[in-house]
């Protein structure tokens, strides 16, 4: 973690070191099944695994930022928001990220970047339209929690597999390689095989970073209600932004949801046991049970 008077959260470490030892691992075992069928095409494979994962790790920041709107903007076009942030670097003791503002109705917030240096947090318009001062604070703290912990870098990184397994299903099903000729064939048994070992390394890859982005979340709450501490403007935003969440139309929401782990708040969440298992944050209710109880912890003397 890097050194800020963000509270250091050893279970949110633990949990991103095994998540990116197991990632890792998945990562290993894809390109090596894909090696040994395809001996003659390592080279092809190891170029294309590489650069997708170079793109990812450099680019998804960007393609988030963009996908989503946000345009930075200076302490003149926006000077509540810059101040929100000023305010919470000098309790954090920790370098400026850069600002940007979404011209979106949707009430939330997120932060990308691999450090603090390339770091940059957003809000967007209906976020900053319906929040108070204080509420807001909580929300940029929660956020740049994320970049002080540098699990929005591991989360980038930990979202790679899934990229290139799907990749990889793609290629096995589409190019051919798995014709009726082969099919007889030892080597040709395997070929056909890797559609359904992608397949297990998604789903893998996927429940992994389902179960850190929901505890770095709460992480977040955490650490950003005791930096301020003030619990209960967190709370109050997070209550607002959920309930205002329902008021925006269906097929908003639905274009925004493919960013709900960068999120605040997810912009499209399911009430389906199953769903909300798989959800990328926490329950709201389980969200504010630990606000109260830090609050609870702050008043005692």
């Amino acid at each position: 973690m890097t050194r800020t008077r963000y509270t250091p959260d050893r279970g949110l470490t633990t949990r991103m070191v095994t998540t990116m030892f197991l990632i890792g691992l998945l990562y290993v075992v894809l390109v090596g099944v894909l090696l040994a069928v395809l001996n003659h095409a390592w080279p092809i494979i190891l170029i294309v695994a590489g650069g997708l994962f170079i793109a990812q790790f450099w680019f998804s920041d960007r393609i988030a930022a963009f996908g989503m709107g946000a345009h930075e903007v200076t302490p003149e076009q926006a000077p509540e928001l810059h101040g929100a942030v000023d305010r919470i670097c000098a309790l954090a003791d920790m370098e400026k990220p850069r600002v940007a503002i979404a011209r979106s109705d949707i009430p939330n917030a997120f932060a990308t970047g691999r450090s603090e240096r390339t770091a940059l947090v957003c809000a967007t318009t209906g976020l900053l339209r319906r929040l108070e001062p204080e509420e807001l604070e909580g929300v940029l703290a929660h956020e740049m929690s994320h970049v002080a912990h540098r699990d929005v870098a591991v989360m980038t990184i930990a979202s790679f597999l899934g990229v290139l397994a799907g990749l990889m299903t793609r290629i096995a099903l589409y190019s051919g390689l798995s014709r009726s000729n082969q099919n007889a064939s030892p080597a040709g048994i395997v070929i056909m095989l890797i559609p359904l070992v992608s397949a297990v390394v998604y789903v893998i890859g996927f429940l992994l970073t389902r179960l850190l982005s929901r505890y770095r979340e709460l992480s977040a709450d955490r650490t950003a209600a005791l930096l301020t501490g003030r619990p209960s403007a967190l709370a109050s935003a997070l209550t607002k932004v959920s309930g205002q969440m329902a008021r925006i139309p269906t097929e908003d929401l639905r274009k925004a949801e493919p960013y709900n782990a960068f999120f605040f708040v997810p912009a499209f969440s399911s009430k389906e046991s199953l769903s909300r298992l798989l959800s990328s944050h926490p329950p709201l209710e389980q969200r504010l049970d630990q606000l109260a109880r830090i609050s609870e912890e702050l008043a005692r003397p």
